[in-house]
């Protein structure tokens, strides 16, 4: 194995205690002592690897949109119609939470409270990517499918981002024992049976 990738591979291992730690000790401020304990080497250690506890936050919220908007572009190019692209996006915010509690708790501020505000600031810039992405997907439906939202693209975009959002809160709030994905398929049913009609015909 070259050195790269035993640097890789021991980063990857700090974010992958740091997120561990952060599903078992709720309510706990993580110190860098007890992430090295945790990993099993000195403080020094991790410092070779990064430079501070924030740049081992970013490294997780890096992961965390690395992953879902890759898989959100995946969504895009193999669905065309509004209502599955939107459904789909849903399920996986829903699903990847559920799959990493620790790492939710990043999603929801809860694990950056007393932490630097720039970390806070990537955490609301991931959520305003995701609603703009909501946004497009919104106005491509007038033209790909003629319909649009009830209540407008900013509304409605919004609402989506609230209820996934509420979601995700639940589940850290119960110590990851109520799932985010509990009744969606139902929820999402009642969400969206009046959420498009269709766009008004141009006059002549």
């Amino acid at each position: 194995m070259t050195k790269p990738e035993q640097k890789i591979s021991r980063k990857q291992e700090i974010l992958q205690a740091l997120a561990h730690m952060l599903e078992v000790s709720a309510g706990d401020r993580i110190t860098t002592a007890k992430l090295a304990q945790q990993v099993g080497f000195s403080e020094a250690a991790l410092y070779r690897h990064f430079p501070s506890k924030s740049k081992m936050f970013e490294g997780l919220i890096e992961f965390i949109e690395e992953t879902v908007f890759t898989r959100i572009n995946l969504i895009l190019s193999e669905e065309e119609m509004a209502l599955p692209r939107l459904e789909q996006i849903m399920v996986l915010l829903l699903t990847f939470t559920e799959r990493n509690p620790g790492i939710t708790r990043i999603l929801t501020g809860d694990a950056l409270t007393g932490e630097n505000e720039r970390l806070q600031n990537r955490v609301v810039q991931f959520y305003d990517r995701l609603e703009t992405q909501i946004k497009q997907i919104i106005r491509e439906a007038e033209v790909r499918e003629g319909i649009r939202p009830e209540i407008g693209v900013t509304a409605g975009a919004n609402v989506l981002i609230a209820v996934v959002e509420g979601r995700i809160a639940q589940y850290v709030r119960s110590g990851f024992k109520r799932s985010p994905s509990d009744h969606w398929a139902d929820q999402w049913q009642l969400i969206t049976s009046q959420f498009f009609r269709p766009a008004l015909a141009t006059a002549p």
